[in-house]
């Protein structure tokens, strides 16, 4: 029977990018006690909202709900914002690209790192994804779960404890995780041709995880891969069982969140065949994310809220187009269908 006092309301949600997006936003609202439930889509950049507002107005209430989603980064709205390129933005974040890339090159030549090898993602690549994807809107369903954990237990007087165990879970999640999936690839006996489609789909995603980090191309976020919803959706509900060890499984869960960088890595790891090798890319990569996600749980950091957040995307989403493309380029080499075109 339908409620007369429920009213359903449609909103456009401004910042949101990605699949991950989508879970946070209807995990948040549909938390809210005046809420039944919380639909958000991708497609139109909305959300519709059914729930006992009493006699707010629809831009009461747009406002009232923008303030539960602001510590995540959105805010909703009557109308559709117009998408805007900021093409201006290119201006400092080619430059810083271009650096980075140089000086990542430069310590692959001196031997002292090795960022970028010819036949495989290094450690040291799987690290600096990790730290891009640390503060891309591709994580935003793991820093909504750091965020809501810090204030729930900061409630109780808990703070450090909670995120400790939150970030040895992860780590350990995706050591041990990381490595049955490489172990799994050894099961499939990967051969030349499997070896080289798999390293295609790591190039294919790595390429529109920074198309999209560019924003610029509103159509390519449908491109995105990502895992079914109803996983993330019931990874975030963790957050609000109420158990000792709660943070520790939390951790854990995030390998399977729906992040095209800890996709595009699980599916490299797959590639190699081998527990350990898959153990420490994954590992490394997970590291890569520690820093960023550590300094959200004690400081509330929001690098997606700050003036500059439009050059730091850019700058990001082209250090990894060039980390797409090369993985591209190896494996077309690595097949024998292209000669090497670089030395490094």
């Amino acid at each position: 029977m339908t409620n007369p006092d429920q009213k359903t309301y449609t909103f456009h949600v401004n910042g949101m990018h990605c699949r991950a997006c989508v879970i946070l936003v209807e995990s948040e609202l549909g938390d809210v006690s005046e809420i039944s439930k919380a639909r958000a889509s991708l497609g139109d950049l909305s959300v519709e909202v059914t729930g006992e507002f009493g006699d707010k107005s629809q831009d009461h209430v747009a406002n009232d709900l923008s303030e539960v989603l602001k510590p995540h980064g959105y805010t909703l709205s009557l109308e559709k914002q117009r998408h805007s390129a900021k093409w201006s933005d290119f201006k400092l974040a080619i430059p810083i690209s271009a650096g980075f890339i140089i000086f990542f090159i430069i310590l692959q030549k001196l031997g002292i790192v090795n960022l970028i090898n010819t036949s495989n993602v290094g450690y040291g690549t799987a690290f600096i994804i990790g730290l891009i994807a640390s503060v891309s809107t591709c994580m935003a369903v793991v820093g909504g779960l750091v965020l809501s954990m810090s204030a729930n237990f900061a409630k109780e007087g808990d703070k450090v404890r909670p995120q400790i165990l939150f970030h040895v879970g992860r780590l350990i999640a995706f050591l041990v995780l990381g490595g049955a999936i490489g172990a799994l690839g050894s099961a499939f006996q990967l051969g030349a041709t499997g070896a080289f489609i798999l390293s295609l789909v790591v190039a294919i995603v790595l390429l529109v995880l920074g198309v999209n980090l560019l924003d610029v191309f509103p159509w390519a976020k449908r491109l995105q891969p990502t895992i079914p919803g109803f996983i993330g959706k019931r990874v975030h509900g963790l957050k609000n069982v109420n158990h000792t060890l709660t943070p520790f499984l939390v951790g854990v869960a995030t390998f399977f969140l729906p992040c095209g960088f800890t996709q595009s890595m699980q599916i490299y790891t797959l590639s190699t065949g081998n527990f350990w090798t898959g153990a420490l890319i994954m590992f490394t990569f997970a590291l890569g994310t520690l820093p960023v996600l550590s300094l959200l749980s004690f400081s509330s950091l929001g690098i997606h809220k700050s003036a500059q957040s439009g050059v730091f995307f850019k700058t990001a989403g082209l250090v990894v187009i060039f980390f797409g493309i090369f993985n591209l380029i190896n494996a077309l080499v690595s097949a024998g269908i292209i000669p090497p075109i670089f030395s490094f």
